[in-house]
């Protein structure tokens, strides 16, 4: 199926659309609960009990703290997720089409 084909669909369109919107949108959600002193309770639990210290991180993360090197705060979060939710959407949209492609050899 090619590029076009996915297109004329309609949900994939809205879809599209909708992680678009929310892109956009969170540095607004960042900026907010940098204003408010929002914490991760996570983290917080962590501190408290002493544990933050002591972990070592399994992987490293290829955007920490959801920020890009070298942009502002607010932007590097844009970024980060809209280069997170293209990977997320490719990596569907191939597994769609070899799964589609599996079933009609059957």
């Amino acid at each position: 199926m090619s590029l076009r084909a996915y297109w004329e669909r309609r949900w994939l369109r809205r879809a599209l659309a909708i992680v678009v919107v929310l892109a956009l949108l969170a540095p607004v959600f960042g900026i907010a609960a940098e204003r408010v002193g929002y914490t991760e309770p996570i983290e917080e639990a962590a501190e408290t009990t002493g544990a933050s210290g002591a972990a070592d991180p399994v992987a490293t993360e290829p955007f920490p703290d959801y920020s890009v090197p070298g942009l502002p705060g607010p932007f590097g979060t844009l970024a980060s997720a809209l280069l997170g939710s293209a990977v997320v959407l490719t990596i569907a949209l191939v597994v769609g089409r070899l799964l589609s492609a599996d079933t009609t050899q059957q």
